[in-house]
């Protein structure tokens, strides 16, 4: 038996549909939703910050390598010091744009945590790069920065062990 084509018909009547409740928005839900715009704008405005001012510093790092080679400065190690520690400030700006998209793109809190970490341990060993004892008043200060800097980066150091050892166990399987 064949059966009739579907018509008109076997539609359900219009009353029998239910429409989903309208749920009214609060003044509270209204401003909320303002705010989180407003941050999440703010947010992307502070990655391409960042991202202008890679640009900018990638190019002026350039800009300085190319004027130091006709004078010879390149072979002086404080010029090459000064380009190291301008490549690691690109590198720390780089970490920070990172940590500003995994914000936006709201990563785990792991992934921030982790990108903290490496911008920290990245802008210690430009400060340990930099490190020079003539810029401290006495020998005793210099050693206070010194002890200073290997506390720091032997935490960071710690930190960093504690996140890829215990932290593979915190992921969900």
């Amino acid at each position: 038996m064949d059966d009739p084509p579907p018509g008109p018909s076997d539609d359900p009547p219009a009353t029998d549909r239910t429409p989903e409740p309208a749920v009214a928005k609060t003044r509270g839900d209204r401003v909320s939703d303002a705010t989180n715009r407003f941050i999440h704008g703010v947010e992307l405005a502070a990655a391409a910050l960042f991202a202008l001012l890679f640009g900018i510093g990638v190019v002026d790092l350039a800009i300085q390598i190319a004027e130091s080679v006709p004078t010879g400065e390149i072979t002086d190690p404080n010029t090459v010091i000064g380009f190291i520690e301008t490549g690691l400030l690109l590198l720390i700006i780089v970490e920070v744009y990172e940590t500003v998209v995994a914000y936006i793109e709201q990563s785990d809190t792991r992934r921030i945590v982790r990108l903290v970490i490496y911008t920290g341990v990245i802008a210690m060993v430009r400060k340990v790069i930099i490190f020079r004892t003539t810029e401290y008043p006495s020998t005793q200060d210099a050693l206070f920065a010194a002890f200073a800097y290997t506390l720091v980066i032997l935490g960071l150091v710690a930190l960093l062990f504690v996140e890829r050892s215990v932290g593979s166990s915190l992921s969900p399987e």
